[in-house]
């Protein structure tokens, strides 16, 4: 990659991260936060407030995308993280369960995603943007084990209303990388609207999509009851992170290989039906197993291990196997299912705990895992990535 593409495609990762870090700071202490305020013991709001951030996203990827494509790519962004910076302080400024909702739902409608990976491809050759397209993929990761190890300090330190604080002040931040730091794209670039009907025929895509919903609804499914969890095994919210920052580290040395010879060795195929299986038999191991620290640090391991090979790796394919005219339009599909999971699996993961206890969520999320790994089977296996 030249300079400019390194740069461009760092900066642009950061700023990706950033926005999950929107969702992923809030989960490991959100459900134990909520029980202090008014309407916190109602256990669908708190699941619709983890994931209606994922809902207002999926409404607002792909007309973000869309004036990015007349307006610019920067200016949508910038407007975009300052609409996130303000549902931040509005979710800072709350003392009950609603006012986060509404707090959260600003935040969500700041959906740059789109927006962001049209400009790294507006930034990047064909050549190199897979590898700018996993940077990214990669920093979502990142962004979750910075997020599942820092977010319990930062609760105790400031409480929840600082954390949506800090959360608002890295959104200004942002900003300034967006102007300063990230490069300008080439002057008038010539606009090809993409097919949508086409985008979503593609049986490929298609997989790809709907694996990032499943992803990423039983990612936030669990995360409204874990916290919980990890506390009746006597862990405080406080120590979360000794459980969390040993796992996310050894499943981040597990992923290495697994991309490398994804990526290089064409296995590609494999290793996603592998890391498919990990999270299918961690989610099943968690509802017959007895909640003790040991098992859920091991089943945590085997859930992330899974889990960051396959958000590392996904939004890679997705930029292979989308023809060149039309990867914004299948970014900004996958980008809108993932938020769709993300929406999904809160709301699912608070209604299923309220109604039927919290081994139906694990249930649920391994038929989910098993259905995509169904679907998954019959994919077709990528050519290696040629040196």
């Amino acid at each position: 990659m030249t300079p400019s593409e390194r740069r461009a495609s760092a900066s642009l990762a950061a700023i990706f991260a950033l926005r999950m870090l929107g969702l992923f700071l809030i989960m490991p202490v959100f459900t134990v936060y909520a029980k202090t305020v008014p309407g916190g013991n109602n256990t669908v709001l708190i699941g619709l407030a983890i994931g209606i951030y994922g809902f207002t996203q999926a409404l607002l990827y792909i007309p973000y995308g869309w004036l990015s494509d007349r307006l610019g790519r920067k200016p949508v962004i910038v407007f975009g993280l300052v609409i996130f910076a303000l549902g931040s302080f509005v979710a800072a400024l709350s003392h009950d369960i609603l006012w986060i909702i509404v707090g959260r739902a600003i935040q969500g409608a700041g959906a740059i995603s789109s927006a962001v990976i049209a400009l790294v491809a507006d930034l990047t050759s064909e050549a190199h943007r897979t590898k700018a397209m996993a940077m990214i993929g990669g920093s979502i990761g990142m962004s979750f084990a910075l997020a599942i190890v820092a977010a319990p300090t930062v609760y105790h330190w400031l409480g929840m209303g600082g954390l949506f604080g800090a959360i608002g002040i890295l959104a200004i931040a942002a900003i300034f990388v967006v102007i300063w730091v990230v490069p300008n794209p080439p002057a008038a670039p010539k606009i090809t609207h993409a097919p949508f009907r086409e985008v979503l025929r593609n049986p490929e895509l298609l997989r790809l999509n709907f694996g990032v919903f499943v992803l990423h609804a039983t990612q936030t499914a669990l995360f409204v009851v874990m916290p919980r969890m990890l506390e009746a095994a006597g862990i405080p919210v406080t120590s979360h992170w000794k459980i969390y920052l040993p796992v996310m580290f050894a499943s981040f040395i597990v992923m290495i290989p697994a991309v490398i010879a994804a990526e290089k060795r064409g296995k590609m195929k494999a290793v996603l039906l592998g890391s498919i299986g990990l999270v299918l038999v961690a989610q099943f191991a968690m509802a017959e197993l007895p909640p003790t620290l040991l098992v859920l640090t091991v089943l945590l391991f085997i859930y992330f291990a899974g889990f960051n090979v396959l958000e590392a790796s996904q939004p890679s394919l997705v930029s292979k196997l989308a023809p060149g005219a039309r990867k914004g339009a299948a970014t900004g599909i996958y980008n809108t299912t993932q938020a769709l999971g993300l929406a999904s699996g809160g709301v699912l993961g608070g209604w299923l705990l309220k109604h039927h206890g919290q081994h139906s969520i694990f249930f649920v999320c391994a038929g989910m895992a098993l259905l995509w790994l169904i679907i998954a089977g019959s994919m077709k296996a990528p050519a290696p990535r040629k040196a």
